[in-house]
C-alpha cells in the first residue's frame, strides 16, 4: 500500500529565495545566508507537514512523489467577471514566484522531516491555480514505479 500525507500551508504562496553571499573579513572565506522570509517560509511548511503526517518518515531509499497546487487568490482590482474566469480555471495566473522556486521551497522545506534528502523525489506535479483560499496543497507520497 503507498503511503501518503496530504496537508495545507496557509498564505499566499512564496518561492525560494536566493541565498545572499557575502565575504567574512572576520572568517577569512565568503559566507552564504539565506533570507529570513524564505526560513520563516520553509518552517512553516515544515510544521503543517509534521501536524499532518503522524509520525510519517520516507527512509533513504525510499521514492518519493510530491505533489503541490499553489492557489492564489484573484486579483481584486479584477472585473466579477474576469475574477469568476479565474475562480474556474479559465485564466491561469501567469505571475510570480515561479513553479520551480515554489516546489524547491516545498521540497528543501521536507528534508529531514518527510524524507533524509530531496534527491528522493523522483516525481514532481505541480501547477498554480485560482481559489478562494490562498495557500499550498500538497502531497507527499511514496512512489511504486509501475514497472
Amino acid at each position: 500500500m503507498k503511503r501518503a500525507v496530504t496537508f495545507h500551508v496557509p498564505g499566499r504562496p512564496q518561492g525560494k529565495a536566493r541565498a545572499r553571499t557575502f565575504y567574512s573579513p572576520a572568517a577569512g572565506k565568503s559566507i552564504s545566508v539565506t533570507p529570513d522570509k524564505t526560513v520563516l517560509y520553509e518552517n512553516l511548511i515544515k510544521g503543517q507537514y509534521i501536524q499532518a503526517a503522524e509520525g510519517m518518515y520516507m527512509e533513504p531509499g525510499t521514492s518519493v512523489a510530491l505533489r503541490i497546487v499553489a492557489r492564489f487568490l484573484p486579483p481584486k482590482s479584477k472585473s466579477k467577471k474576469v475574477q469568476s474566469q479565474m475562480l474556474e480555471g479559465k485564466i491561469l495566473p501567469l505571475k510570480k514566484p515561479d513553479m520551480d522556486n515554489i516546489v524547491k521551497v516545498v521540497a528543501d522545506a521536507l528534508n529531514g522531516v518527510a524524507y533524509r534528502d530531496d534527491t528522493q523525489i523522483v516525481l514532481v506535479v505541480a501547477k498554480k491555480a485560482y481559489s478562494a483560499l490562498e495557500g499550498l496543497d500538497i502531497t507527499v507520497e511514496e512512489y511504486m514505479s509501475e514497472g
